[in-house]
């Protein structure tokens, strides 16, 4: 892997998309995980414009401090660089009473609901600011499993590592130098406030394998026992999230009814 070639790529791909559609630069969330924090220093890289921007929802402390502390790095190496911190906490519990109550109690229609109030707060600061809306998905989770919220953090203007697997996404960051804390952080899409829960907890499989099952292309009657259990899970999640990876179909009205 060239990891110079890739970042530059990125980096020169980020400015040209921006200079084309007429904007000033990136609003970029900050999770306190490794895939916004890649993005955001991919972003930062350019030169142009970018505003990262902390949401916190009821989330764990760990994570903030993490978010906050690669949003300080971001602020003080690069003078393109500036932040907003937005505790949405509230307006969460606000939209919590005024839903049914069979609403508000379906802990995933709720925990996804968070990832949407997030991005609408994104794109509202984005259009503000004539700035991008820069996604933080990795390949495995964007085209492979699915693992991502419909019109909440899949809801971007440009997906910069949306072609790099997790394993990459983890190589660039090394060379970047992200801070330790958040490389060696469990993936997690901070969306459960009570456990706290992993993406490897809600998958099943973790991205290493997840990764593996994605290129698979053998013979399956020599697998093990768990790598047989890693596709099941990668088959069903990749079937079953389909309506999130493909465009959204659309009727096509028969030539001869018009």
């Amino acid at each position: 892997m060239n990891k110079s070639e890739i970042v530059n790529y990125i980096v020169s791909w980020l400015e040209k998309y921006c200079t084309n559609s007429f904007q000033k630069g990136y609003v970029v969330g900050i999770s306190g995980g490794i895939d916004s924090a890649l993005t955001s220093t991919l972003c930062a890289l350019t030169g142009k414009k970018v505003l990262v921007v902390s949401l916190p929802l009821r989330q764990k402390k760990n994570e903030y401090e993490r978010a906050a502390k690669h949003i300080e790095y971001l602020v003080n190496k690069y003078p393109n660089v500036s932040m907003l911190d937005i505790d949405l906490s509230s307006t969460f519990s606000e939209l919590e009473r005024t839903l049914p109550n069979y609403v508000a109690e379906n802990k995933l229609a709720m925990a996804n609901t968070r990832s949407r109030l997030r991005m609408t707060t994104l794109y509202a600061i984005g259009q503000s600011n004539q700035l991008l809306v820069a996604g933080t998905g990795n390949k495995i989770e964007d085209f492979g499993v699915g693992f991502f919220t419909k019109y909440g953090d899949g809801g971007v203007d440009v997906s910069p590592i949306a072609d790099l697997t997790k394993t990459e996404v983890r190589t660039l960051s090394t060379y970047l130098q992200i801070d330790k804390s958040i490389l060696q952080a469990e993936p997690t899409d901070g969306l459960w406030d009570e456990d706290g829960r992993t993406d490897e907890n809600q998958i099943g499989a973790n991205y290493p394998e997840l990764e593996w099952a994605m290129a698979f292309n053998g013979n399956e009657s020599i697998l093990s026992e768990r790598e047989k259990e890693v596709l099941a899970i990668y088959r069903k999640f990749n079937t079953a999230n389909k309506h999130k990876m493909e465009a959204i179909p659309v009727c096509i009205i028969p030539s001869e009814y018009k």
